[in-house]
């Protein structure tokens, strides 16, 4: 006999968040940790079994949860399935790549009068105060540099801004919820993975905007990173469509069962 379940494909999520939420749901499930084999056939999405390689399952929902080098054909996939897929597909697809995301977020901040440059190839690029470079589409706090003077840039689409003196903080939010998270780091470079990254008392400015950018992407769950001066001047510094839902337990909490209520609807 059919089962009437639901598939649910479940893409880049740690073992132990995936065992948690399938022991809360009532779905079929698929698990990957990486990037599956999918295809879009007349408007219904299917993915590969991985137990039987030749065969190919329907899937009713997917969770997301992952950043991978060649992830963006994966996501306008699911964006163009326009099925039932958390965080949003056509939202993460709007942020994935790191350029176009900000200049699309940039259309949606009160906080993005940073004058920022680009180049579209290798250049040597002067810069007369410190200033910070960003390259390629990987979003988890790496091709970056900081300079000031002569600098080579890459063979790639880089950005500049300028380097603001300041605290570098995130906005989570998932679903209704929302922290503020100092983020710290040994050098210039801050991150939520640091030990002593912490959560603090939220800005109310700033937790108005990062709503304003998650209503304008259409995502449930997302991490937006800003830098505060001393003198309260708050910049927006990039958009996160996967914010990292680990570090912090109250967090871990929230995003797990934001996950079950979601496929139990």
């Amino acid at each position: 006999m059919l089962s009437d379940k639901k598939r649910v494909l479940i893409v880049g999520l740690e073992p132990l968040e995936t065992t948690e939420i399938l022991e809360k749901i009532d779905c079929l499930a698929v698990i990957y940790e990486y990037l599956p084999k999918i295809k879009l056939v007349e408007g219904v999405l299917w993915v590969e079994s991985k137990t039987h390689p030749d065969k190919f399952l329907k899937v009713d929902k997917v969770i997301y949860h992952g950043i991978f080098d060649d992830d963006f054909d994966f996501i306008t996939l699911l964006a163009l399935w326009g099925g039932e897929c958390l965080p949003d597909a056509t939202g993460m697809m709007d942020c994935r790549l790191r350029h176009s995301g900000l200049v699309r977020a940039l259309k949606a901040t009160k906080f993005g009068i940073l004058p920022r440059g680009m180049s579209l190839e290798s250049q040597e690029w002067y810069a007369e105060r410190p200033t910070v470079a960003k390259w390629s589409n990987w979003h988890c706090g790496e091709n970056k540099a900081k300079f000031e003077g002569n600098w080579q840039s890459p063979h790639e689409i880089t950005l500049y801004e300028p380097f603001i003196h300041g605290e570098a903080v995130r906005i989570v939010l998932v679903g209704e919820q929302a922290w503020q998270i100092q983020l710290t780091g040994d050098d210039w470079l801050k991150s939520i993975h640091h030990q002593d990254a912490t959560e603090m008392l939220i800005d109310a400015d700033l937790l108005e905007d990062a709503k304003n950018l998650a209503q304008y992407f259409n995502l449930k769950t997302v991490g937006i990173d800003y830098m505060v001066t001393s003198n309260n001047q708050k910049y927006l510094l990039e958009v996160n469509h996967i914010p990292n839902v680990t570090v912090f337990s109250f967090v871990r909490e929230a995003y797990i069962n934001y996950v079950v209520n979601w496929c139990r609807n």
